[in-house]
């Protein structure tokens, strides 16, 4: 790889610095990138730049030949805080239980809360070529796994307090200051739910025990020894107990001081995370010191990345319903644009998931990358953040469309045809009859996510509906200038029966009515001719201004409708 190629690349850039940063501390173990998602309710979009971004640097540290695993920590063993709007308010009785201890929603298939929400996100990643190896921390904290380290870390809790004591008067910076609900409702999922830091009454004690009377933490430390590792605690619900830590296996270290124990554990070299966690005193800033401090081990590479923004949606609020997540995105878009989407900016630049318009723009730019890498004028940069998207080393090449017609084209027929596969394949093979289509199957996945997309994203009002009969009325007030662009389009519909063609002749008849040659660069007067011809027709075909672009919409009509709804 070129020196300008790794300039231009970000994964390429944390790569080095991750491939660096482990050969000069000497392991010869495997290179660890981490993950952490917190199964509280639906893992959304932006919680999947949680994921993606370790994803890329390990698959790119694997390109390269070394041994490199991607972990991806389940924070089950985390509190439930609140119950996500549209979920029985009868499940509030189980706030303050483990994810994995409460029940599933109502209807659900899974044993808890926590599988339930945790199953899209591992279709979705299965889907989008990511592989991980999953931990459960409810399963590493009560199997025992990290009875030392919680040991140690209750030992050295003078230390721990002195080291959060430096930044307890900052403020807790963007999730408290947050006004975006967006950006909260990100950083609350991203694998660490705000909590207090451990400090009572009593002193300052780094783990918090599950109640073992109601499963909850509503619990307080009031005493502990480190000789005997006696701890006493009492809970609100009035049940108080003395338990020996060194066998005690229901709580949890809390979040400031698990993390970095779980760094050192896993041995991890390269973890984001969220804005939230980069703030002063925040879980990252914390943990680097208390990494080295208490847990003996040197903190990864951690860069910040930003907010995932979603357009054509609800902003993204499990408190609102209707959250987006990559399984909804995978609905309306194949998996290798999605990946492209977190690929091609750097982790410290916002973009927005467009469900709405905007993703017609988004595939056209999809497609014309894919053109200028497949012709090799693409930038360096472009057929990396590409490459990247469409195989992985693990899953190698990802499914991609066969036959990629554009995605607003293929919107345009399920709108009109309402999806009806006969009359789509029909028109589809109209839209290039010298290589014409021979089964639907040529245009999926892409096809199934543009009907995916109009029939969940349209409102009704937008939908397209064609005319069963003509507009009488409009055909008989035209005057003689209409009556003709009409005639020349009808005219001209059987010889120029493609998508180009028809694309040519609706362009054309303005310019021919204005006595102007083919080829004329757009004028002014030109292109007003052009609108208001485009809205005739689309008031004669659909009772409306606008609609669908007009060549596929004619396409979508068939030659003989089209004439009988002009008047042909």
């Amino acid at each position: 790889m070129t020196q300008s190629t790794t300039e231009a690349d970000w994964v390429s850039r944390f790569a080095d610095e991750v491939i660096a940063a482990h050969e000069k501390r000497g392991s010869q173990k495997p290179i660890v990138c981490a993950s952490g998602l917190s199964p509280s309710g639906p893992v959304h979009l932006g919680n999947l730049r949680e994921v993606m971004t370790p994803h890329l640097v390990a698959d790119e540290i694997r390109r390269r030949g070394h041994d490199c695993v991607h972990v991806l920590s389940w924070d089950d063993f985390d509190r439930l805080r609140k119950v996500p709007h549209g979920i029985d308010p009868a499940w509030e009785e189980h706030i303050g239980k483990p994810l994995s201890a409460v029940p599933a929603p109502p209807g659900s298939a899974y044993s808890s809360w926590a599988e339930h929400f945790k199953a899209p996100m591992k279709a979705a990643l299965a889907e989008m070529g990511i592989e991980v190896r999953e931990i459960s921390q409810t399963e590493m904290y009560t199997s025992g796994a990290y009875r030392e380290q919680i040991l140690l870390a209750m030992r050295e809790r003078a230390k721990i307090d002195a080291v959060l004591g430096r930044y307890r008067t900052k403020k807790k910076a963007l999730v408290d200051e947050a006004t975006d609900e967006n950006e909260r409702e990100q950083a609350e999922g991203s694998g660490a739910a705000s909590e207090d830091d451990g400090g009572t009454a009593a002193g300052y004690f780094p783990y918090k025990p599950y109640c073992s009377a109601c499963d909850r933490d509503l619990t307080t430390v009031t005493a502990y020894d480190d000789d005997t590792t006696e701890l006493t605690y009492t809970c609100q619900c009035g049940h108080g107990e003395t338990v020996l830590l060194s066998q005690f296996n229901r709580g949890k270290l809390v979040w400031k001081v698990d993390w970095p124990m779980r760094w050192a554990y896993e041995g991890v070299d390269f973890e984001p995370s969220g804005v939230d966690h980069s703030s002063p005193g925040s879980s990252f800033v914390v943990g680097t010191q208390l990494v080295r401090e208490v847990f003996d081990a040197d903190p990864p590479i951690g860069p910040m990345y930003a907010f995932v923004g979603i357009s054509g949606m609800a902003k993204m609020s499990s408190s609102k319903g209707g959250v987006p997540t990559a399984a909804d995105a995978l609905q309306i878009m194949e998996a290798p644009v999605l990946r492209w989407l977190y690929a091609r900016r750097r982790p410290n630049q916002s973009f927005t998931v467009a469900f709405d318009q905007e993703i017609h723009r988004l595939y056209d730019e999809w497609d014309a990358t894919s053109r200028k890498v497949a012709d090799g004028s693409a930038t360096p940069a472009d057929s990396l953040a590409y490459d990247r998207a469409v195989r992985t080393v693990s899953a190698g090449r990802l499914p991609l469309t066969p036959r990629p017609f554009t995605y607003r084209t293929l919107a345009s027929i399920v709108d009109v045809t309402t999806g009806h596969d006969e009359q789509t394949l029909r028109i589809l093979r109209d839209l290039d009859p010298a290589n014409p289509i021979e089964s639907l199957d040529e245009a999926r996945p892409r096809l199934d996510c543009a009907d995916h997309w109009v029939t969940t994203q349209l409102a009704p009002e937008e939908r397209t509906i064609v005319r069963d009969e003509p507009d009488a009325e409009l055909l008989d007030s035209l005057d003689d200038g209409q009556r003709e662009s009409l005639r020349l389009l009808v005219a001209g519909l059987d010889d120029n029966w493609s998508l180009d063609g028809l694309t040519t002749l609706v362009y054309g008849v303005p310019k021919q009515l204005l006595g102007l040659p083919m080829d004329v660069k757009p004028t002014p007067e030109l292109k007003v001719a052009q609108r208001t011809f485009f809205a005739l027709l689309y008031r004669l075909l659909v009772s409306r201004e606008t609609g669908p672009r007009l060549p596929t919409l004619l396409l979508a009509v068939g030659a003989k409708r089209v004439r009988t709804l002009l008047g042909g």
